[in-house]
């Protein structure tokens, strides 16, 4: 099926220079950052007095961000309308102590972070990248974005049954990469990645970095009809609720604050302080009440009338695994953002919810479809029960089908992360 009629290329040309500038979440919401900044949003800091005057507004933590626009003549009570997404994705983290060598190979010691599906990141170019620690408290960004690492796959040969048995990968001993030849040398992953950020190796105490496959994002197809890139789940959603809040923000007399909360360690449950299972979004969603003068009761009012669209990429049908899919729910490309449905609550979609995206998505023309696991698979889960449950906020799942996902590849129709925009936009508008 060709493009939807009204896709915008240059969203998707966009959400490929985003890709490729976020290797990871830290990354990430500093490209986030950068494109509010430009709409004439401004940094607060959580340890400073907020005030309450109109405009646009982001607080980063880590490898979290929220933003949020306060329209003129909002008053305390006036309902927040919010995108939730996160900003990580499934990879190899390096550990704290890094560096190790076995048989003249210098190797880099790395642990599985999520559900990640491991065979896709052997026999691939990796880099480099995340957040160094440094002696003063502060951080900086790295990014190797060059081929530094691989995960070697065993020769056929010596797994003459792999065809026919299946690969079989054990994560502590064939996950390590190699990146030298020699014997163990302690320091090295702290020395380039010193170099890399200018800073004196002797100030590095600590690190958050993980690998990242060094391939670009490609249009791929017959005609172009597909986006193939790493991390689309689940920067392709932190990429649409930025470009929506942005649109919102440039509108005049918004009912609502609309509101972006793109959280960290969602692939690993959300418990951290930066993760939807925490305080990180009530805390500025209360404060922006507070900084207008409400009181707990116009707190409460506001997240009473408060929605949340939880934006996190879903399957598409896999022609080669189609008995996996509910038949009559078989998300496809170029139709339109997905519903997630899950009467257990591991989607928070409920009719009610249905029925707002269905009218943002009608506003936008855009069209939509829904997703409904196989009754004899397990389903997934999002932010999306954790925020409704830990807030009260009515909250609805969806998302752009993809296929491959966790894979250090992913693929998604070229057409749906501009729909899926168009859809965001539309409901922050109300």
């Amino acid at each position: 099926m060709s493009a939807h009629p009204h896709f915008d290329r240059t969203h998707t040309d966009d959400l490929a220079a985003f890709l490729s500038a976020s290797p990871s979440q830290y990354h990430a919401v500093a490209s986030a950052a950068e494109r509010l900044e430009k709409a004439g949003f401004r940094q607060v800091s959580e340890t400073d007095a907020w005030d309450g005057e109109a405009g646009g507004r982001y607080v980063l933590r880590g490898g979290a961000i929220i933003g949020w626009y306060v329209p003129v003549g909002a008053r305390p009570e006036t309902p927040f309308r919010i995108v939730g997404a996160h900003t990580d994705s499934t990879n190899l983290r390096v550990k704290p102590v890094p560096d190790t060598s076995s048989y003249g190979w210098r190797q880099l010691a790395v642990e599985i972070y999520g559900g990640a599906l491991l065979n896709t990141w052997l026999d691939r170019d990796l880099g480099l990248s995340g957040r160094i620690v440094l002696r003063d408290g502060g951080t900086a960004l790295v990014n190797l974005n060059r081929p530094l690492l691989r995960v070697p796959q065993l020769a056929v040969h010596l797994d003459r049954g792999v065809n026919e048995g299946g690969l079989k990968l054990d994560k502590q001993r064939h996950m390590q990469p190699v990146w030298g030849l020699g014997e163990l040398d302690e320091g090295a992953l702290v020395r380039i990645v010193a170099e890399e950020a200018g800073v004196d190796p002797a100030q590095v105490v600590g690190w958050d970095l993980m690998t990242h496959d060094v391939q670009p994002p490609a249009y791929l197809g017959l005609d172009g009809e597909f986006l193939a890139a790493g991390r689309l789940d689940n920067l392709l959603s932190v990429h649409a609720g930025t470009a929506a809040l942005a649109a919102a923000a440039a509108q005049p007399d918004l009912p609502y604050i609309p509101v972006l909360a793109a959280f960290d360690h969602e692939e690993n449950g959300s418990e951290s302080d930066t993760g939807a299972g925490g305080p990180l979004l009530g805390n500025v969603l209360e404060r922006s009440v507070f900084a207008r003068g409400g009181s707990y009761d116009h707190r409460a009012r506001a997240f009473a009338g408060t929605i949340c669209v939880s934006a996190d990429t879903g399957h598409a049908v896999h022609p080669n695994y189609a008995e996996k899919h509910d038949p009559p729910h078989p998300p496809r490309p170029h139709r339109g953002p997905i519903l997630k449905v899950n009467v257990n609550q591991r989607y928070a979609t409920d009719g009610t919810g249905r029925g707002i995206f269905a009218a943002a998505c009608d506003r936008a023309g855009v069209p939509w479809q829904t997703f409904v696991s196989n009754n004899a698979m397990p389903c997934g889960t999002t932010i999306g029960p954790i925020t409704a449950a830990r807030h009260g906020i009515t909250t609805v799942d969806v998302g752009v089908p993809i296929l491959s996902m966790h894979s250090a590849r992913e693929l998604c129709g070229v057409a749906d992360p501009y729909l899926l925009a168009s859809a965001l936009k539309a409901f922050l508008e109300g």
